[in-house]
């Protein structure tokens, strides 16, 4: 099945805490792009934080009024011009930032930190993103999605598991560890399944969101969950024999909760920041210095570990579509928004087709 011309629905946010719709011409594939047939497209909180309340982008990075949705996998429908590797029928996933393909970052596949002002654009804020039926995106910024994994797996790959292995990665996991993950929104979420994946030894997450709290022991994503509150450091080193945790990751981009991931790391211990926005302050000689800790900050991931997330996923038997709580059509894409937004749910996704139901 090919698109025909026509029109369709996209979606774009205005900034006032609401969703349109709105129709546009079904687009053509040129030069090295693929047209996409959306399966799903997941809903992300910086698409909430930064676009859906109200724009705070400036410049080159800023929202530019396009259909929204940097989250899609879905199945290519046409394939334009000199496209050198995927055909028509090919299941993907779409990296969310088309770098220039050129500068240092890019050349090192992480086009999240392309340098070029005038070619990074990123779907769904600078360039129509995942949010209609079809979408256009440059072959160099797909990854292939392989049978074994759903449309909705994929689409949770496009960002945030894309986004929490790199952190992961950056610090190291293993069955020597225990792992605090602090804020179990999708993120957080997925720090748990992927820890898990990983080999962690024990797994504590911290939160305020009773479904959050509920939704991460119903998966078994942690072993213990905490509330947030002033004794948590004192708490987690109650659990650990008073030595604070191996590795830590905060997901929450609260001041207070990334202080809780540092006091609460055992010395030698390696803490890393995904979480967007915020504030952060801590005491460098008690808190990081004496304790020989290291802190990382982690922005998306690149191609080719997006590659092999999806490879390791394969093989782990690791459905990241686990923590989809809720499916919305495309006409009700205004409640699937102001669910994410009021943050009593797992992930969120539009969904096509099969999906729909899935």
């Amino acid at each position: 099945m090919t698109a025909s011309t026509g029109t369709m629905n996209g979606v774009v946010l205005p900034g006032d805490s609401t969703a349109k719709l709105k129709v546009y011409p079904i687009p053509e594939p040129s030069h090295g792009e693929v047209l996409i047939r959306l399966k799903v497209s997941t809903i992300c909180g910086s698409d909430i934080r930064c676009i859906y309340h109200e724009h705070l982008g400036k410049g080159p990075e800023g929202y530019r009024g396009v259909i929204a949705g940097h989250e899609p996998a879905g199945i290519i429908d046409k394939v334009g011009p000199n496209c050198r590797r995927f055909k028509q029928g090919d299941r993907v996933i779409v990296y969310h930032i088309s770098g220039c393909g050129v500068c240092y970052d890019c050349r090192r596949g992480y086009m999240i930190s392309c340098t070029s002002e005038q070619y990074r654009r990123a779907y769904g804020w600078q360039r129509d993103g995942g949010m209609a039926p079809y979408m256009l995106a440059e072959e160099k910024d797909l990854i292939f999605l392989p049978d074994q994994l759903s449309y909705a797996d994929g689409a949770q790959v496009a960002c945030g598991f894309g986004t929490v292995y790199e952190g992961l990665e950056r610090i190291g996991i293993s069955g020597n560890d225990t792992v605090l993950i602090t804020g179990l929104g999708p993120v957080g979420l997925a720090a748990g399944m992927l820890s898990r994946a990983l080999g962690a030894n024990r797994i504590i997450g911290i939160d305020v969101v009773d479904e959050r709290i509920n939704l991460a022991m119903e998966l078994g994503l942690c072993d213990e969950v905490l509330v947030s509150g002033p004794d948590n450091v004192d708490e987690i080193r109650a659990m650990t024999g008073g030595r604070g945790v191996e590795r830590a990751v905060d997901c929450s981009a609260h001041h207070e909760a990334r202080a809780t991931a540092v006091r609460a790391t055992r010395k030698w211990g390696k803490i890393v920041f995904l979480g967007e926005g915020g504030t952060f302050g801590l005491n460098p000689s008690p808190d990081m210095i004496h304790d020989q800790k290291t802190i990382y900050g982690s922005w998306v991931t690149s191609t080719w570990k997006m590659e092999e997330l999806v490879e390791r996923l394969v093989r782990w038997t690791v459905h990241p579509a686990d923590l989809i709580t809720h499916r919305f059509s495309l006409d009700d894409v205004a409640q699937a928004y102001a669910l994410m937004s009021s943050g009593k749910c797992g992930k969120v996704a539009v969904c096509f087709d099969e999906e729909l139901g899935a």
